[in-house]
């Protein structure tokens, strides 16, 4: 089948690889234009830009979908089907009955539920034991077409939204591959989503990933995890931005006037411990404002927090 892939971060480059081996005929490549990145703010091409270059495929990298080259282009390029996998640009309803089998995306959760741009971030702020991809056609809803293919994985104890977006990444790339296989062969048959069990996932932004240390252990857990690496969780300490890696939580049989209250923090021998409501964490790495990553013990023994300090939230 000659496609149209439709892709933008790391998390869609196995998909586009996959079909690059796939018995498909990748006749081109749309994805989000150059941004800025790194500490010098230099203009970068998209991962999949990357490799699609490196591969020999045309690239086009419109700021809108519904600039008049792109439909000009795909007429040429005449695509049977056009997959995609975190764009980040709206198709607009005349691009998506122009393949025959339509826009087939892959997304990555068990949909109906966490419609929108961050489904594995919330799957692991919510604390759920299993989460999944589906593929499915496009339609001018959010998330809202009828599901093609779908695969579950669990979601292991310690998971951040980067391990676990690597390994549907993955996975996905295979769901994504079989659903095209399907569908020129004639096997597949869309099922719609059902009307209950919908929920949503918008993009977590900076002040939705700050730590409250005054929620349970298991909340301030899961939204660390969650929002690592991306938006980065944080937390504020003498009136700078702190940002907080992987915590562990930990269960203290210590005396009533030893434990630690909400944002307390705590520096022993060989570890670092923050207060939060009915228990206490374990701090991994830290990051201060305009320095590298480091070892909490030893951002603890260079700023020395007092007895009783705590961080703010």
């Amino acid at each position: 089948m000659r496609v149209v892939f439709a892709g933008t971060p790391e998390a869609a480059v196995p998909s586009l690889r996959a079909l690059l081996t796939s018995r498909h005929d990748v006749a081109g490549v749309l994805t989000r234009a150059d941004a800025r990145a790194g500490r010098g703010r230099s203009l970068r091409p998209s991962p999949v830009r990357e490799v699609a270059e490196q591969a020999g495929i045309p690239v086009l990298t419109p700021g809108s979908l519904r600039d008049p080259e792109v439909a000009a282009r795909l007429a040429d390029w005449a695509p049977e089907a056009c997959p995609v996998v975190a764009y980040g640009l709206f198709v607009p309803p005349d691009l998506l009955t122009q393949p025959r089998h339509g826009w087939v995306n892959l997304h990555f959760s068990l949909l109906p539920a966490y419609r929108g741009a961050a489904p594995v971030q919330h799957a692991l702020r919510s604390g759920d034991d299993v989460t999944g991809a589906v593929t499915f056609r496009l339609e001018e809803g959010m998330d809202s077409g009828p599901v093609l293919g779908r695969l579950t994985e669990t979601v292991r104890p310690r998971d951040t939204s980067g391990d676990l977006l690597e390994r549907l990444a993955h996975a996905g790339a295979g769901l994504l591959v079989a659903t095209l296989d399907a569908l020129e062969d004639g096997v597949v048959t869309a099922e719609p989503q059902p009307t209950s069990g919908v929920s949503h996932a918008p993009k977590l932004e900076v002040a939705d990933a700050r730590v409250r240390w005054s929620e349970p252990t298991l909340a301030v857990d899961r939204l660390v995890r969650a929002c690592t690496p991306a938006p980065g969780a944080w937390t504020s300490f003498r009136g700078d931005r702190l940002k907080i890696g992987p915590v562990q939580p930990v269960t203290t049989d210590a005396a009533p006037e030893q434990v630690l209250s909400p944002g307390e923090i705590r520096v022993g021998r060989s570890e670092v411990l923050v207060g939060t409501a009915g228990g206490a964490v374990r701090l991994g790495q830290v990051q201060a404002q305009g320095k590298r990553a480091m070892d909490a013990l030893d951002w603890a023994r260079g700023t020395r927090p007092a007895p009783g300090e705590r961080f703010d939230g």
